[in-house]
This record gives structure tokens, C-alpha cells and sequence, in this order.
């Protein structure tokens, strides 16, 4: 329950209704209590004198009991309800801000699969055990002291017969609860496996068709369901020794009861109301602490799941603002790389970027080329502040961008990534993702600029065409193109391709270069342009040409100059366009 009782904070608005529901929950409880109580008066004081009217006044008092029992159940039931539906709801939204906030370094370590089962099947049995807890697991315990205080009340001499079977229950439970959260963990590490292995399939399903896998596809999820399977049947099977050896302890507990009362009765010492009373009030007292053994499974696997959700809620971003962070102010859009070096592990080790150093004036365009591993994309990654600098330190218009709020700086970048990732929706929602405010004419002009107008007015609908989840529906080309347009309609300062026309031809790509030149002029906007490429024809007129090797810059310049002086560059150029063949360079293509 430990883990369970941290995520405490999130029923504080519901407080009122949670105690409503205990209130009533004990007087519920209370309604109960008095039926033993009653049976007896019935027994004793009219079928033992032949009272009529006793049985009769006592039996309508009874009715009115159950009837409000009922009652106080109902709307206790419906408080609980609501009470975990809605503490459910506020923790899974308060799950997905956190991965909002989380940086790309967080999520590289956290599996898709892992976070939809913490989102969901997590969740759920968090909520169910925090309405059991305003129902089962408080009236358990209620139900048993007072079960307890009347039992007592009635005969003492029985009321220790309770309290001579409790340490044998206790035993039980402490003994199978001790392994059930472990176990429980390793369930929902199992169906973490199974949701990723699921998600892989479903979304990769046209690649596995395409190779002829469906087989293999099907044997990794049924050896992730099989673990799964197994899993759970070692756990309810454990379990299920539990409640059968309670109730062989109970039955016990009822004819200890009923010889020692009887032997009572037949000696005059106790009343048969008494004796029927006092069975009652047993049952009751030990029937609670068997509702309860029933209730370790579910709570050991609701602690392990809110284990699981408290380490997304705890997890601190990697990339956070720090005190005082000021907005970017009349942006202009100058980027420098200051000895910046970069790793993706903890401690520094096994660096990416190694004393990268450059500036990009306001305007300028950078392109960026490498073998692949070679820290490209890493590098643009450190511009919006993905990923924080190891050492060193990446200025936006002189500031290092770890001075300034995150959203003001990345309000000031467009970035096409290198998978064109979609939502499901309209074409124009897509485009106008990061700037929901932009007008049909803006959306149009970035559309017409990233060479997309022309795909998008063959749709069905043109720009009220919906195109299915990640898009799935278009073309790696088309998708490619829409990113980039949802790039250029938010205005950026900085613009970042990061190789994100790799699914287009050359000469469609040559097109969009040129509409990009053109739609920046006539916006009269200085917009410094960084293209990571694969292809050298798409950077040849770039003012400034990296070239990366082992995380380092090999060489930096003009594409004239690095001809002259960088072997790595002549070597990228004479590998694709040929021996110093040019009839595909840019230059040539658009005066063809």
C-alpha cells in the first residue's frame, strides 16, 4: 500500500465525496450490525414467549434496516464510482504532461509500449483498489471491530474465540502477500512486452507483409502472450490456496462457536437468541479479514502498478528551464556552436559531437553532411534544446539557448525531423499543427512552397481530406512534404530540415529550394536555414557546408572551396554526381 498511498494527493478534490462516502459507509455498517441484535430480541423475547407483536414490530424494524443498508450501499457505491473514475482520469492526465515535459533523452529510454500499459492497465487497477477503499476496504475493517464490540456484548466467553482464530488468519495473509507484489510486477512487465510487441506489429504491418512474415510476427506475440499467460497463472494459482484454507479456519471458528454456545444454552448460561446472535457476530468478524485476504491480489498488483506510474510522475526531465529564463526578445536568428560536445550517456562517455564550433549568421543557409553516425541530426537536435550540451555551449542571437524559456525559443524554429511523423486528421490541421491561428492563405502559401499544393488539391477533399493515423494514407514523399510546410507556416527564424526530403526526386526537390527562397523574400523574413542532407545536389548553393566525421567537423566552407581543399568533400561529391561529372548538380538542373 505504500506505493499506493503517494498517489494520495490526487483525491484531494474529491475529498467531500470520499468522506460522504465513508459516512455513509458506516452507517451502512452500523445497519448491519443491528441485525444479529435483532434475530435475537425476535428469538428470546417473541418466539421464546410467544410475543406476536414482538416479531412482528421487530421484523419491520429489520426491514427498515435493510432497506436503508440498501440505500446507504447505493449511494455509497455511485460516491465510489465517481471518486475512482475521476482520480483515475486526473492521473493519466497528469502521465501524459509529464511525458510532455519530458526531453528526447527521457524518452529515448521509455518504450511506447511501457507508457500506454501505465496509461491504461496501470492506471485501472490503481482506480479500482481507491474505490474499494471506500467501499470493501473500509468496511472491512469496520465492520469487523464492531462485529467485535457486539459480539462481546452478547457473550464474552465466545467474543475470545475470535481473537483465538485471529493470529492463524494473520499468518495467512502475511505469508501469501509477502511474494503477490513481486509477482504482480512481473505481470505487468510481461504485458509491457506484449503492448510493445502488439503496437510493433500493427504498426508495421505493411513491412511485414511486404517480406512475408506474418508467421514470425505471430510467434513473437504469442511468446509474449505465453510469458504473459504463465505469469499470471503462477500468481492466481498461489492465490488460489488463500481462500479456501480461510474458510476451512471460518467454518472452524462456527463450530467451536456453536459447541461451546450450545453446551451454554443446555446448561442455562446463554440464551438460543444469544448463541444465534453471538454465531452471527463471529462470522461477521471474521468474514471481513477474508474479504480482505481476497483483496491481496488486487492490492499487491495495484501497488506494483503504482510503482510503475510514480516513475513517470518522478521523473525529472532532463531538459528543464532554469531560474530565470528569459523569452527570446526581436529574434534575428544567428546560431553558433561554441566547442560543443555531446554524449547520450550520464556520465559523459562514448561522446556523439566532439569541439564542434561554427556560427550561422541570420540568413545564411548551413548544410550539414556525413556518413551515417556521424552526429547530423544529433547536432540540429541541440538547436531547439532536445538534448542539452555535454560541454560547451550552443547561442541563439548570442544567448546560450539554456538561458532562455523553451517555448519562446522553440516558437522561433521550424523543424521538418527525419521521419515525417502525422496525426490523424485533416490535411489543413496537419499543416497548421504548430500555429493553430494560421489563415488559409498562410497554409496554402507553405503547402505551395514545400511542393505539396499540387498532391494535396488531387485529394478527395483537398485540404478537409482526412489522412489517417501517421498518415498512412499518403506517400513517404507527400508526408515529407506536409511536414515541411507545417514547418514554414509557424514563420521561423531558424529552419531546420533534417533530411526530410529524402523521400523526394531531385528535381521536385530543386523546386521546393527555390520556392523556399522565394516565399522568405517575400516575407520579408531573415530565416537561417539548416538542411541535414544526404544527397550533396540539395546543398551545393548552401553558404556554409559542413562536414562531419566521427563527430568532429572535417572541413567547413562554400561548395567551390571545399573542392579545393577538403578530400572528404571531393570524395561525397565524385561518389555521387561522378568524377567530377555536374550535369545533376543544382545549378545545372535549374538552368535545364
Amino acid at each position: 500500500m505504500g506505493q499506493i498511498l503517494k498517489l494520495a494527493s490526487f483525491l484531494k478534490p474529491y475529498r467531500g465525496r470520499a468522506s460522504l462516502a465513508l459516512v455513509l459507509l458506516t452507517a451502512l455498517v452500523f445497519m448491519d450490525l443491528a441485525i444479529p441484535r435483532l434475530v435475537q430480541r425476535i428469538i428470546d423475547q417473541g418466539i421464546g414467549r410467544g410475543d406476536l407483536h414482538v416479531v412482528w414490530t421487530t421484523s419491520l424494524i429489520m426491514l427498515g434496516a435493510a432497506l436503508a443498508s440498501a440505500l446507504f450501499a447505493i449511494v455509497n457505491n455511485a460516491l465510489s464510482v465517481r471518486v475512482g473514475q475521476s482520480f483515475a482520469a486526473d492521473v493519466r492526465s497528469a502521465l501524459v504532461r509529464r511525458v510532455q515535459s519530458f526531453s528526447f533523452g527521457n524518452l529515448d529510454r521509455l518504450q511506447t509500449g511501457q507508457l500506454i500499459v501505465r496509461s491504461t492497465s496501470d492506471v485501472n487497477f490503481v482506480q479500482m483498489i481507491v474505490q474499494m477503499s471506500l467501499r470493501i476496504l473500509t468496511r472491512a475493517p469496520v465492520w469487523m471491530l464492531g462485529a467485535i464490540g457486539f459480539l462481546f456484548a452478547t457473550s464474552v466467553e465466545l467474543g475470545w474465540i475470535v481473537l483465538a482464530f485471529f493470529p492463524a488468519i494473520l499468518l495467512f495473509m502475511v505469508v501469501f502477500a509477502g511474494p503477490a507484489r513481486s509477482m504482480f510486477l512481473a505481470v505487468q512487465k510481461r504485458l509491457d512486452r506484449l503492448n510493445t510487441v502488439l503496437q510493433e506489429n500493427l504498426a508495421g504491418v505493411r513491412v511485414v507483409k511486404a517480406f512475408v512474415r506474418e508467421d514470425r510476427e505471430i510467434e513473437r506475440f504469442q511468446s509474449a502472450n505465453e510469458e504473459l499467460t504463465a505469469q499470471s497463472i503462477r500468481v492466481f494459482r498461489v492465490l488460489a490456496f488463500l481462500m479456501p484454507l480461510m474458510m476451512v479456519i471460518l467454518n472452524a471458528a462456527v463450530i467451536v462457536a456453536l459447541w461451546f454456545g450450545g453446551t451454554m444454552a443446555l446448561d442455562g448460561k446463554m440464551t438460543v437468541g444469544q448463541v444465534v446472535a453471538s454465531v452471527n457476530y463471529l462470522s461477521m468478524a471474521l468474514f471481513p479479514l477474508m474479504m480482505l485476504a481476497g483483496m491481496i491480489a488486487p492490492l499487491a498488483a495495484a501497488d506494483a502498478s503504482a510503482s510503475r506510474i510514480l516513475e513517470v510522475l518522478d521523473g525529472t526531465p532532463e531538459v528543464a528551464e532554469r531560474p530565470g529564463a528569459r523569452a527570446v526578445e526581436t529574434p534575428m536568428g544567428r546560431v553558433a556552436f561554441e566547442s560543443v560536445s555531446f554524449s547520450y550517456a550520464a556520465d559523459g562517455g562514448d561522446p556523439v559531437l566532439r569541439g564542434v564550433s561554427f556560427v550561422a549568421e541570420p540568413g545564411e543557409t548551413v548544410a550539414i553532411l556525413g556518413a551515417t553516425g556521424s552526429g547530423k541530426s544529433t547536432l540540429i537536435h541541440l538547436i531547439p534544446r532536445f538534448y542539452d550540451v555535454t560541454s560547451g555551449r550552443v547561442t541563439f542571437d548570442g544567448v546560450d539557448v539554456r538561458d532562455l524559456t523553451l517555448a519562446s525559443l522553440r516558437a522561433q524554429i521550424g523543424i521538418a525531423l527525419q521521419e515525417a511523423v502525422l496525426f490523424a486528421g485533416t490535411v489543413r490541421e496537419n499543416i497548421r499543427y504548430g500555429r493553430p491561428d494560421a489563415t488559409q492563405e498562410e497554409i496554402e502559401a507553405a503547402a505551395e512552397a514545400a511542393q505539396a499544393a499540387e498532391f494535396v488539391h488531387g485529394l478527395p477533399d483537398g485540404y478537409d481530406t482526412v489522412i489517417g493515423e501517421r498518415g498512412v494514407t499518403l506517400s513517404g514523399g507527400q508526408r515529407q512534404r506536409l511536414a515541411i510546410a507545417r514547418a514554414l507556416v509557424v514563420r521561423p527564424k531558424v529552419l531546420i530540415l533534417d533530411d526530410s526530403t529524402s523521400a523526394v526526386d531531385i528535381e521536385t526537390e530543386v523546386r521546393l529550394q527555390d520556392a523556399l527562397d522565394r516565399l522568405i523574400a517575400d516575407s520579408q523574413r531573415t530565416t537561417t536555414r539548416f538542411i541535414v542532407a544526404q544527397r550533396i545536389s540539395t546543398v551545393l548553393l548552401a553558404d556554409k557546408i559542413l562536414v562531419l566525421e566521427g563527430g568532429r567537423i572535417a572541413a567547413i566552407g562554400t561548395h567551390s572551396e571545399l573542392m579545393q581543399t577538403s578530400p572528404e568533400y571531393r570524395d561525397i561529391y565524385d561518389s555521387q554526381l561522378g568524377d567530377g561529372r555536374r550535369a545533376a548538380s543544382r545549378g545545372e538542373v535549374r538552368r535545364g
